[in-house]
Protein backbone atom coordinates (compact mmCIF):
# COMPACT_ATOMS: atom_id res chain seq x y z
CA UNK A 1 0.00 0.00 0.00
CA UNK A 2 1.15 3.36 -1.11
CA UNK A 3 0.59 6.96 0.59
CA UNK A 4 2.28 9.86 -0.49
CA UNK A 5 2.87 12.62 2.08
CA UNK A 6 4.11 16.18 1.85
CA UNK A 7 5.95 18.71 3.75
CA UNK A 8 3.27 21.99 4.53
CA UNK A 9 3.99 24.43 7.12
CA UNK A 10 7.22 22.46 8.87
CA UNK A 11 4.58 19.18 8.82
CA UNK A 12 4.22 16.28 6.69
CA UNK A 13 0.44 15.80 5.75
CA UNK A 14 -1.38 13.65 2.88
CA UNK A 15 -2.30 16.76 0.76
CA UNK A 16 -0.39 19.34 -1.17
CA UNK A 17 0.61 20.06 -4.60
CA UNK A 18 2.78 19.07 -7.19
CA UNK A 19 4.82 15.73 -6.74
CA UNK A 20 4.75 13.78 -3.12
CA UNK A 21 8.60 14.05 -1.54
CA UNK A 22 8.06 11.09 0.74
CA UNK A 23 6.29 8.12 0.02
CA UNK A 24 5.61 5.24 2.33
CA UNK A 25 5.01 1.84 1.12
CA UNK A 26 3.62 -0.59 3.77
CA UNK A 27 3.97 -4.44 2.73
CA UNK A 28 4.59 -3.21 -0.68
CA UNK A 29 2.78 -6.22 -3.10
CA UNK A 30 4.54 -7.86 -6.01
CA UNK A 31 3.27 -4.93 -8.48
CA UNK A 32 4.73 -2.22 -6.19
CA UNK A 33 8.07 -3.86 -5.46
CA UNK A 34 8.23 -4.27 -9.56
CA UNK A 35 7.84 -0.40 -10.09
CA UNK A 36 10.12 -0.34 -7.21
CA UNK A 37 13.01 -2.05 -9.20
CA UNK A 38 12.00 -1.18 -12.60
CA UNK A 39 10.92 2.36 -12.54
CA UNK A 40 12.66 3.72 -9.66
CA UNK A 41 15.96 1.53 -9.41
CA UNK A 42 15.78 -0.33 -6.25
CA UNK A 43 18.53 -2.70 -5.77
CA UNK A 44 15.99 -6.02 -5.42
CA UNK A 45 18.03 -7.26 -2.61
CA UNK A 46 18.04 -4.02 -0.69
CA UNK A 47 14.25 -4.04 -0.82
CA UNK A 48 14.03 -7.16 -0.04
CA UNK A 49 16.06 -6.22 3.13
CA UNK A 50 13.80 -4.14 4.09
CA UNK A 51 10.88 -6.10 4.89
CA UNK A 52 13.24 -9.02 6.59
CA UNK A 53 13.10 -8.56 10.58
CA UNK A 54 16.33 -10.20 10.78
CA UNK A 55 18.10 -7.80 8.55
CA UNK A 56 21.14 -5.96 10.11
CA UNK A 57 21.29 -1.88 10.03
CA UNK A 58 23.44 -0.69 7.41
CA UNK A 59 23.96 2.30 4.65
CA UNK A 60 24.11 1.61 0.73
CA UNK A 61 25.08 4.34 -2.16
CA UNK A 62 23.87 3.64 -5.31
CA UNK A 63 24.06 5.79 -8.21
CA UNK A 64 20.92 8.00 -7.74
CA UNK A 65 20.07 7.33 -4.53
CA UNK A 66 21.62 6.02 -0.68
CA UNK A 67 20.23 2.46 0.65
CA UNK A 68 19.59 2.22 4.63
CA UNK A 69 18.18 -0.28 6.31
CA UNK A 70 17.63 0.40 10.33
CA UNK A 71 16.05 -1.67 13.21
CA UNK A 72 13.11 -0.31 15.08
CA UNK A 73 10.86 -1.76 17.76
CA UNK A 74 7.48 -4.02 16.35
CA UNK A 75 4.11 -2.64 17.98
CA UNK A 76 3.72 -5.08 20.66
CA UNK A 77 0.48 -7.04 20.71
CA UNK A 78 -0.96 -9.01 23.47
CA UNK A 79 -0.65 -11.93 21.13
CA UNK A 80 3.01 -11.56 21.57
CA UNK A 81 2.77 -12.70 24.98
CA UNK A 82 5.51 -10.76 26.43
CA UNK A 83 8.30 -11.54 23.44
CA UNK A 84 8.70 -7.36 22.30
CA UNK A 85 10.08 -8.29 18.77
CA UNK A 86 12.13 -5.87 16.36
CA UNK A 87 11.82 -5.00 12.15
CA UNK A 88 13.46 -3.55 9.76
CA UNK A 89 12.70 -0.46 7.46
CA UNK A 90 14.08 0.53 4.56
CA UNK A 91 14.69 4.23 3.78
CA UNK A 92 15.63 5.35 0.00
CA UNK A 93 16.95 8.93 -0.06
CA UNK A 94 17.00 10.63 -3.21
CA UNK A 95 17.95 14.39 -3.81
CA UNK A 96 14.59 15.59 -3.35
CA UNK A 97 12.81 12.57 -2.47
CA UNK A 98 12.27 10.12 0.11
CA UNK A 99 11.17 6.40 -0.26
CA UNK A 100 9.99 4.36 2.94
CA UNK A 101 9.57 0.79 2.68
CA UNK A 102 8.12 -1.18 6.06
CA UNK A 103 6.40 -4.73 6.69
CA UNK A 104 3.53 -3.15 9.33
CA UNK A 105 1.67 -0.46 9.86
CA UNK A 106 3.17 1.01 13.13
CA UNK A 107 2.73 4.98 13.26
CA UNK A 108 6.13 6.50 11.90
CA UNK A 109 5.32 9.74 12.21
CA UNK A 110 4.29 10.64 15.50
CA UNK A 111 5.71 12.72 18.89
CA UNK A 112 7.06 16.38 18.68
CA UNK A 113 10.01 15.52 16.74
CA UNK A 114 7.87 15.46 13.36
CA UNK A 115 6.65 18.97 13.87
CA UNK A 116 9.73 20.60 12.76
CA UNK A 117 10.26 19.61 9.38
CA UNK A 118 12.11 21.57 6.18
CA UNK A 119 13.15 18.75 4.08
CA UNK A 120 13.59 14.92 3.09
CA UNK A 121 16.82 14.87 5.05
CA UNK A 122 15.26 16.26 8.36
CA UNK A 123 12.15 13.23 7.73
CA UNK A 124 14.90 10.95 7.32
CA UNK A 125 17.09 11.87 10.75
CA UNK A 126 13.91 12.27 12.40
CA UNK A 127 12.45 8.66 11.41
CA UNK A 128 16.12 7.13 12.83
CA UNK A 129 15.64 9.57 16.19
CA UNK A 130 12.14 8.08 16.31
CA UNK A 131 13.32 4.50 16.37
CA UNK A 132 15.58 4.77 19.25
CA UNK A 133 12.71 7.19 21.57
CA UNK A 134 10.68 3.71 20.61
CA UNK A 135 13.47 1.36 21.86
CA UNK A 136 13.50 3.90 25.38
CA UNK A 137 9.93 3.28 25.67
CA UNK A 138 9.91 -0.01 25.43
CA UNK A 139 12.21 -0.76 27.93
CA UNK A 140 10.90 1.38 30.18
CA UNK A 141 7.70 -0.90 29.86
CA UNK A 142 9.50 -4.00 29.70
CA UNK A 143 11.24 -3.04 33.45
CA UNK A 144 7.71 -2.31 34.92
CA UNK A 145 6.88 -5.79 33.39
CA UNK A 146 9.33 -7.90 34.98
CA UNK A 147 8.86 -5.59 38.44
CA UNK A 148 5.39 -6.87 38.45
CA UNK A 149 6.47 -10.38 37.43
CA UNK A 150 9.11 -10.40 40.29
CA UNK A 151 6.76 -10.32 42.70
CA UNK A 152 4.10 -12.80 41.38
CA UNK A 153 7.09 -15.22 41.49
CA UNK A 154 7.70 -14.24 44.92
CA UNK A 155 4.07 -15.57 46.31
CA UNK A 156 3.31 -18.23 43.45
CA UNK A 157 4.41 -21.56 42.32
CA UNK A 158 3.70 -21.44 38.73
CA UNK A 159 6.08 -21.81 35.57
CA UNK A 160 4.45 -19.05 33.81
CA UNK A 161 5.95 -15.91 35.35
CA UNK A 162 9.12 -16.77 35.00
CA UNK A 163 8.39 -18.47 31.64
CA UNK A 164 7.27 -14.56 31.06
CA UNK A 165 10.84 -13.53 32.17
CA UNK A 166 12.80 -15.47 29.86
CA UNK A 167 10.65 -13.89 27.16
CA UNK A 168 11.15 -10.28 28.84
CA UNK A 169 15.37 -11.49 28.44
CA UNK A 170 14.87 -13.12 25.14
CA UNK A 171 13.44 -9.55 24.15
CA UNK A 172 16.34 -7.71 25.58
CA UNK A 173 18.67 -9.84 23.87
CA UNK A 174 16.43 -8.81 20.56
CA UNK A 175 17.13 -4.88 21.31
CA UNK A 176 20.34 -5.12 22.43
CA UNK A 177 21.60 -6.25 19.23
CA UNK A 178 18.77 -4.01 17.21
CA UNK A 179 20.32 -1.14 19.03
CA UNK A 180 24.15 -1.89 18.07
CA UNK A 181 23.21 -2.16 14.48
CA UNK A 182 21.60 1.20 14.53
CA UNK A 183 24.85 2.66 16.30
CA UNK A 184 27.06 1.06 13.19
CA UNK A 185 24.76 2.95 11.14
CA UNK A 186 24.58 6.10 12.68
CA UNK A 187 28.48 5.93 12.82
CA UNK A 188 28.41 5.34 9.02
CA UNK A 189 26.02 8.48 8.55
CA UNK A 190 28.16 10.57 10.59
CA UNK A 191 31.14 9.77 8.50
CA UNK A 192 29.16 10.21 5.08
CA UNK A 193 27.16 13.41 5.79
CA UNK A 194 28.67 15.38 2.95
CA UNK A 195 27.33 12.84 0.17
CA UNK A 196 23.63 12.52 2.02
CA UNK A 197 23.12 16.09 1.48
CA UNK A 198 23.01 17.05 5.11
CA UNK A 199 23.47 20.75 5.86
CA UNK A 200 25.10 21.45 9.33
CA UNK A 201 21.71 21.76 11.32
CA UNK A 202 21.16 17.69 9.87
CA UNK A 203 24.87 16.89 11.53
CA UNK A 204 24.23 18.06 14.87
CA UNK A 205 21.14 16.40 15.08
CA UNK A 206 23.11 13.66 13.60
CA UNK A 207 25.58 13.84 16.84
CA UNK A 208 22.07 14.05 18.84
CA UNK A 209 20.96 11.15 17.80
CA UNK A 210 24.29 9.21 18.18
CA UNK A 211 24.70 9.84 21.79
CA UNK A 212 20.83 9.23 22.26
CA UNK A 213 21.24 6.00 20.62
CA UNK A 214 24.45 5.29 23.36
CA UNK A 215 22.63 5.74 26.48
CA UNK A 216 19.91 3.74 24.79
CA UNK A 217 22.23 0.78 24.38
CA UNK A 218 23.42 1.49 27.47
CA UNK A 219 20.33 1.22 29.53
CA UNK A 220 19.52 -1.78 27.55
CA UNK A 221 22.59 -3.68 28.59
CA UNK A 222 22.10 -2.72 32.28
CA UNK A 223 18.41 -4.51 32.03
CA UNK A 224 19.76 -6.98 30.28
CA UNK A 225 22.72 -8.15 32.58
CA UNK A 226 19.68 -7.35 35.71
CA UNK A 227 16.96 -9.29 34.35
CA UNK A 228 19.59 -12.48 33.42
CA UNK A 229 21.51 -12.39 36.90
CA UNK A 230 18.40 -12.19 38.90
CA UNK A 231 16.77 -15.16 36.76
CA UNK A 232 18.42 -17.76 38.98
CA UNK A 233 17.29 -16.02 41.98
CA UNK A 234 13.95 -15.83 40.55
CA UNK A 235 13.75 -19.54 39.81
CA UNK A 236 14.92 -20.34 43.28
CA UNK A 237 12.49 -18.87 44.76
CA UNK A 238 10.06 -21.02 43.12
CA UNK A 239 12.07 -23.93 44.05
CA UNK A 240 11.83 -22.99 47.83
CA UNK A 241 8.26 -21.96 47.56
CA UNK A 242 7.06 -25.57 46.15
CA UNK A 243 9.46 -27.13 49.31
CA UNK A 244 7.25 -25.11 51.97
CA UNK A 245 4.04 -26.25 50.34
CA UNK A 246 5.13 -29.95 49.91
CA UNK A 247 6.75 -29.93 53.87
CA UNK A 248 3.39 -28.44 54.86
CA UNK A 249 1.35 -31.23 52.79
CA UNK A 250 4.06 -33.65 54.92
CA UNK A 251 2.91 -32.55 58.08
CA UNK A 252 -0.63 -32.73 57.38
CA UNK A 253 -0.66 -36.17 55.60
CA UNK A 254 1.10 -37.76 59.26
CA UNK A 255 -1.41 -35.95 61.33
CA UNK A 256 -4.24 -37.25 59.65
CA UNK A 257 -2.51 -40.78 59.19
CA UNK A 258 -2.06 -41.19 63.03
CA UNK A 259 -6.10 -41.31 63.94
CA UNK A 260 -6.04 -43.57 60.77
CA UNK A 261 -3.99 -45.82 62.20
CA UNK A 262 -5.62 -45.95 65.30
CA UNK A 263 -9.02 -46.47 64.75
CA UNK A 264 -7.56 -48.99 62.15
CA UNK A 265 -6.06 -50.74 65.27
CA UNK A 266 -8.82 -51.25 67.07
CA UNK A 267 -11.17 -52.62 63.74
CA UNK A 268 -9.18 -55.64 63.60
CA UNK A 269 -11.43 -58.73 63.10
CA UNK A 270 -9.27 -60.21 66.30
CA UNK A 271 -9.92 -59.48 70.26
CA UNK A 272 -8.37 -56.80 71.27
CA UNK A 273 -8.15 -54.81 74.44
CA UNK A 274 -11.54 -52.82 75.90
CA UNK A 275 -13.41 -55.21 73.10
CA UNK A 276 -15.90 -55.55 76.17
CA UNK A 277 -15.47 -51.83 77.36
CA UNK A 278 -18.98 -50.34 76.63
CA UNK A 279 -16.74 -46.90 76.21
CA UNK A 280 -14.35 -48.21 73.52
CA UNK A 281 -15.66 -45.78 70.74
CA UNK A 282 -14.82 -42.68 72.69
CA UNK A 283 -11.57 -44.25 74.38
CA UNK A 284 -10.13 -44.65 70.80
CA UNK A 285 -11.90 -41.45 69.10
CA UNK A 286 -10.06 -39.39 72.05
CA UNK A 287 -6.65 -41.32 71.24
CA UNK A 288 -7.19 -40.30 67.62
CA UNK A 289 -7.98 -36.57 68.95
CA UNK A 290 -4.80 -36.60 70.94
CA UNK A 291 -2.62 -37.68 67.87
CA UNK A 292 -3.69 -34.51 66.11
CA UNK A 293 -3.07 -32.47 68.56
CA UNK A 294 0.28 -33.52 69.86
CA UNK A 295 1.27 -33.40 66.17
CA UNK A 296 -0.28 -29.75 65.75
CA UNK A 297 1.44 -29.04 69.58
CA UNK A 298 4.81 -30.15 68.27
CA UNK A 299 4.59 -28.25 64.63
CA UNK A 300 4.26 -25.18 66.25
CA UNK A 301 6.51 -25.90 68.94
CA UNK A 302 9.50 -26.49 66.33
CA UNK A 303 8.48 -23.97 63.90
CA UNK A 304 7.84 -26.04 60.97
Amino acid sequence: MLTKLYIKDGRLTDTGEGEAPVWVYTAPDETERKYLVEQVKLDEHTLSSALDPDELSRLEFEPEHAAVIFKRPKRYTAADNFLFRVVSTGIFLFKDRLIIVRADEAPLFEGRPFMRIQSVQDVFLKLIYRAISHFVEHLRGINLISTELEQQINIAMENKYLLNLFSLEKSLVYYLNAVNSNGVLIDKLRNTASKLGLNPENIEFLDDIHVENNQCRGQTEIYSQVLASMMDARASIISNNLNVRIKALTIITIAIMLPTFIVSLFSMNVRIPMSENVNAFWIISGMGAGAVIAVAILWRKLRW
